[in-house]
């Protein structure tokens, strides 16, 4: 039960954020965004679950904008696509591909999914007690150098 708790709660944090954000960024977002926005945050929280810490961050970070855009394609495919809603359309986007994802936005998304990783991480941490968020910086050849987040 504390398991499901805390995966609705975290879930419920990214679908927020990823409101907030479309809200900063664009003006306005749509209902189903709280759905994406969380599976994604749920889906970066569980890459330093997966895959071992000393990963370098800027490999997480590559990961995560995949996942992200992954999720944002079949989405839009979804959404915007299937059941016509027109909730976003990157038509007019260089690169896009089937105005569902584009370039441009994938490099936002390496933003966000840093953003997310590090954030999720502290919140385990912080509220339930699991191991405290240390990333590998990717800087030096030595993959055993760890940089402590200082909390």
């Amino acid at each position: 039960m504390r398991q499901y708790l805390k995966l609705m709660f975290l879930f419920a944090a990214g679908g927020l954020l990823y409101n907030l954000l479309e809200l900063f960024y664009r003006g306005w977002t749509h209902w189903t965004m709280f759905f994406l926005g969380g599976l994604c945050f749920i889906a970066l929280g569980a890459i330093n679950e997966v895959i071992p810490w000393a990963m370098p961050l800027w490999q997480q970070m590559l990961i995560g904008a995949g996942i992200i855009t992954g999720l944002e394609f079949a989405t839009g495919c979804i959404v915007n696509l299937w059941l016509g809603w027109g909730v976003w359309d990157y038509s007019g986007i260089p690169g896009n591909i089937l105005g569902q994802v584009c370039p441009k936005f994938f490099g936002l998304w390496l933003l966000a999914a840093l953003a997310g990783i590090i954030l999720d991480d502290c919140l385990r941490y912080w509220w339930w007690d699991e191991e405290q968020p240390h990333y590998n910086l990717g800087l030096t050849r030595q993959s055993s150098k760890i940089v402590w987040l200082p909390i």
